[in-house]
């Protein structure tokens, strides 16, 4: 595997600006054929070793979190700080990984040997990776703090950070920790083993009935753990939802979540094709919204499994009118039952 140094080297070179597609994005995360890494293993077996290990470590029903002990008056809540590290990897502030008192451990690149991308974002990278001294298999989200700042996102990242590494549900996608150095930020991701949910949606078009009730019932199990814990997330889409090697899902993207205690918030975000109508036409002092954003956006999720598409897709101003009006056709191959479930979330 290369070294510290050369992965340093690789990471340098990586062009965010490149990664950037022209016009809506909302979709090219799904929609793009896998991206070639500037950063690969340097070997095929070495790759395939790797990608080994990660299905062994799915296989285990354990929770293989780093060793890193909680912080200070803050272990109660397994809550995260963030590290800086130059590029030799030296602490400059401790934090912690996950809610065990264990030994402590520097989190730093040269911990972590870099095999294939598994996708890109607006921002940053995915690669597999594995740490060295464990073993543990896991998701390596790079981001790159120049991009962050040109696209005006640094509070979003944060807040992705804060919520997610407090979250613990199986069909939540586990953030274990975080460091940062002068110039990127890496995210230590849970590995889920089968990618995006949306690329099986476009392979098979639609999903039948079955499955999609199975996704649905994870989905409605996710978000009411999230709503018991004041979280909205806001950007409910097939894009966001990852596959475990079990077949699993999981929830991920928490860009656009928030803690909202009081269960109010009027920011417009998330994706067009699934927001509610409170979230259209925001302008409004009075035009308030809540957690039960997210459930007009399963209902949607959920036409869009059944059918193989969204149910107001439009151009951008008659996305909208549909939706104010709930415009919506529930084709004849679906059952009444699903048909029922849609109009009932909807």
């Amino acid at each position: 595997m290369a070294t510290t140094k050369t992965l340093e080297a690789r990471f340098e070179h990586l062009s965010m600006k490149d990664e950037k597609e022209n016009g809506n994005s909302d979709r090219t995360y799904g929609k793009q054929k896998a991206p070639v890494s500037s950063v690969q293993s340097n070997s095929n077996s070495n790759r395939a070793q790797l990608l080994k290990l990660a299905l062994q470590n799915n296989n285990e029903n354990k929770a293989n979190a780093m060793n890193v002990p909680a912080s200070p008056g803050r272990g109660s809540h397994g809550a995260l700080v963030t590290r800086s590290t130059d590029e030799n990897g030296d602490q400059r502030t401790s934090s912690s990984l996950c809610e065990q008192p264990t030994v402590p451990k520097d989190l730093h690149l040269g911990m972590f040997e870099i095999g294939k991308p598994l996708g890109k974002g607006k921002f940053g990278r995915v690669y597999l990776a594995k740490e060295r001294s464990s073993g543990f298999v896991c998701a390596l989200k790079v981001l790159h703090k120049s991009e962050l700042q040109q696209g005006g996102v640094q509070k979003q990242v944060r807040r992705e950070i804060e919520i997610q590494s407090n979250l613990r549900h199986p069909n939540v996608l586990r953030l274990y920790g975080h460091f940062h150095d002068s110039k990127r930020i890496f995210l230590i991701l849970e590995f889920a083993g089968r990618g995006e949910l949306y690329k099986h949606l476009r392979k098979e078009h639609r999903f039948p009935e079955w499955k999609a009730a199975q996704y649905i019932a994870q989905m409605a199990a996710a978000l009411k753990y999230l709503h018991k814990k004041h979280v909205m997330h806001r950007d409910i889409k097939p894009e966001n939802i990852l596959v475990g090697i079990h077949g699993e899902i999981k929830i991920s993207d928490f860009g656009w979540s928030v803690h909202a205690p009081n269960n109010r918030r009027q920011t417009m975000c998330g994706t067009l094709d699934y927001l509610p109508p409170e979230m259209i036409g925001q302008g409004s002092k009075d035009n308030y919204y809540s957690e039960k954003v997210d459930l007009w956006s399963l209902g949607v999720l959920m036409y869009e499994f059944l059918v193989g598409e969204a149910p107001f897709e439009d151009t951008p101003v008659m996305t909208q009118r549909r939706i104010t009006r709930a415009d919506m056709s529930v084709p004849s191959f679906v059952s009444p039952e699903a048909k029922d479930l849609i109009k009932r979330v909807s």
